[in-house]
């Protein structure tokens, strides 16, 4: 067995995206601030109307995946497909760009808190040009695990074990689900003075996202709004003297060339130039 520790922190950025939504990105803010297969995540959180009533207006994806997760407040999603998805508290919208997706993502309410996380997923180059899919998962089907009388765990994605409890998140590769990344995605809920100890892939590249309080792993304390990229191991030691709340997310790399240009993730520039070309030509999301 081998723990796994902190190899990097990265602090959250306060940006902006969309028609100026206001955030803080981690993963993401630089070319250097990935972990594969993981590209960027954002923290939307605000009780500020002007702060995200702009909203996500029609934008287009290709070569990757985001996943969105709403803590508090009312997004509604539309793409090219005709899918329409409202994504509302303690929901999740996976959508799958591959060939390419044009949609929205705009706030359905016009005063009190936004708050949530947008991650992007890198796909392999053989998966990159796949049709694109959308999956909108409401609260209630994604499953809790209980792990103490204040602990628990939000089990999203993937497969492992907690405190020797064994956990499966809602999408998990059955179901014709397609995973090539096997990602695990876990919002742990620490109540103060306890801990958990996760069982994960020893293939999987691990990072945790500390969204409120402080969490220690081994000798490493992480501040709220802070990303911290593991070592290599097959378990994982959180505990928390204050209380915490964290995004625990890990997929097994890819460990191909990437090259972005804003939402398109290919491998090379030639790949980029055509989606821009695609784009243009309106054959972006083309079957």
């Amino acid at each position: 067995m081998t723990t796994r520790t902190v190899a990097r922190i990265i602090p959250a950025q306060v940006t902006s995206d969309g028609a100026g939504v206001k955030l803080k990105r981690s993963l993401g803010s630089s070319n250097a601030a990935r972990h594969d297969p993981f590209l960027m995540l954002d923290e939307f959180f605000s009780d500020e109307p002007s702060d995200y009533l702009a909203g996500f207006p029609s934008h287009p994806h290709r070569g990757f995946e985001t996943v969105t997760y709403m803590l508090e407040g009312h997004m509604l999603h539309e793409d090219h497909l005709g899918n329409k998805g409202h994504l509302k508290d303690g929901g999740v919208q996976w959508m799958t760009a591959g060939r390419g997706v044009i949609h929205s993502e705009m706030p359905q309410q016009e005063k009190g808190r936004m708050r949530g996380f947008q991650l992007w997923i890198n796909l392999p180059a053989k998966e990159k040009m796949r049709p694109a899919s959308y999956q909108d998962i409401s609260a209630d089907n994604i499953p809790r695990l209980k792990l103490s009388e204040h602990s628990e765990a939000i089990l999203i994605a993937g497969r492992c074990e907690i405190n020797t409890l064994a956990a499966t998140g809602f999408i998990n590769g059955s179901d014709g689900q397609h995973l090539s990344t096997d990602p695990i995605y876990i919002d742990l809920r620490l109540h103060a003075g306890e801990s958990a100890n996760i069982k994960l892939p020893a293939t999987h590249n691990t990072l945790v996202y500390v969204y409120e309080g402080s969490a220690a792993i081994g000798d490493s304390d992480i501040a709220s709004n802070n990303s911290a990229l593991l070592s290599n191991g097959d378990t994982l030691q959180i505990g928390s003297e204050t209380g915490s709340r964290l995004l625990i997310l890990a997929a097994q790399p890819i460990g191909e060339p990437i090259v972005q240009y804003g939402p398109f993730v290919m491998n090379t520039s030639d790949e980029i130039e055509q989606a821009l070309r695609d784009y243009r030509d309106g054959v972006l999301a083309s079957a």
